[in-house]
């Protein structure tokens, strides 16, 4: 059964028009039935995971960015694009743009890893750096003032939501029919995408999404019903650190969200030392977001269903990792 009360969201169609544009770039990336989640959980769930680190550049970023560069005039594109971002959006625009043949400049944390820094040099993007999230977004919009590039954004707007839907129709061809979906909410664009899609194609899905404690603008803004920003932000997990929700990716969550999370940066610790000991699986504290919920504050929701949780990144440098996940692995 298809719902159709999707106003404003992305549709089947073109987000799977989308999917065969990107796909000359990009891989449908697997699932995975999670056994030995099973087995530590042990609380009657059945779990998958969508392997969306395993992605080009190691993120599902370049999707958002590519259906929007795809969209764009000989001319903007002449003019070249900009990004912000703590790493893994700067990566992807640097990819897409490279892909499509613009040039790119893109603002980042001075506190990101070098790690994302030199991918996203390796891509030919020139990098500009900035103290905190709020100062690099003031950046990003001076240089897309005074430059006339194109200001692709991290998390809003119907093209990002487009892309990211494509992971949503993947999943569901994969697994199939399933009664859950976790996933993990910074700004909101990979959660508005993803659910828009599956409760479309699957109606009777509950979806889930999991915010960081020191970051959680979209908790705000359900609770406000409008769009809200944090005045700061302060989780380990940079890459769902967005300082504000926007209207568009806000929308798409409100009306296709059942329920929102939130977990604390030791619960992704944690998470993230099982994903290693159980799963074979170093990531990022992002990427361990979900599995940090479905042992956390969802954990015994789910027995006798069949859950999916989406797995978002992994670019992540030993260093940082050794010292985020070290304790949990002890």
């Amino acid at each position: 059964m298809v719902r159709k009360d999707s106003e404003g969201a992305p549709s089947i169609d073109a987000v799977r028009r989308l999917r065969r544009q990107i796909g000359r770039w990009l891989v449908d990336t697997p699932v995975l039935h999670c056994r030995n989640l099973e087995n530590t959980l042990a609380d009657g769930a059945e779990i998958w995971g969508k392997l969306e680190f395993l992605q080009q550049t190691g993120t599902f970023k370049p999707r958002g960015a590519l259906s929007v560069m795809l969209s764009l005039s000989d001319e903007q594109l002449a003019a070249g694009i900009t990004a912000v971002s703590a790493g893994n959006h700067a990566i992807a625009a640097a990819f897409a743009a490279k892909a499509v043949g613009a040039s790119a400049k893109v603002v980042m944390i001075r506190s990101a890893s070098p790690i994302r820094i030199d991918a996203c040099r390796s891509y030919g993007a020139e990098v500009v750096l900035a103290d905190d999230v709020h100062q690099a977004f003031a950046k990003v919009e001076e240089i897309h003032e005074k430059e006339g590039r194109y200001f692709v954004h991290p998390f809003e707007g119907p093209k990002v939501a487009a892309g990211t839907a494509t992971i949503g129709l993947e999943i569901c061809e994969q697994v199939g029919q399933f009664d859950a979906l976790i996933v993990p909410i910074g700004g909101g664009g990979l959660c508005a995408g993803i659910s828009s899609i599956v409760k479309q194609l699957n109606p009777a899905c509950e979806i889930f999404g999991v915010e960081p404690a020191g970051a959680d603008s979209m908790h705000r803004s359900f609770a406000s019903g409008k769009a809200e920003s944090v005045e700061r932000v302060a989780t380990i997990a940079d890459s769902l650190g967005a300082p504000f929700a926007k209207p568009y990716s806000f929308d798409l969550c409100r009306r296709n969200v059942d329920e929102l999370v939130t977990i604390s940066d030791d619960e992704m610790r944690n998470a993230m030392g099982v994903l290693f000991r159980d799963m074979k699986m170093a990531v990022e504290p992002a990427c361990a977001a979900t599995t940090a919920a479905i042992a956390g504050p969802l954990r015994g929701r789910f027995s006798g269903k069949k859950v999916v949780l989406v797995f978002c990144g992994s670019n992540i440098d030993w260093l940082t990792y050794e010292s985020q996940a070290a304790l949990a692995l002890c």
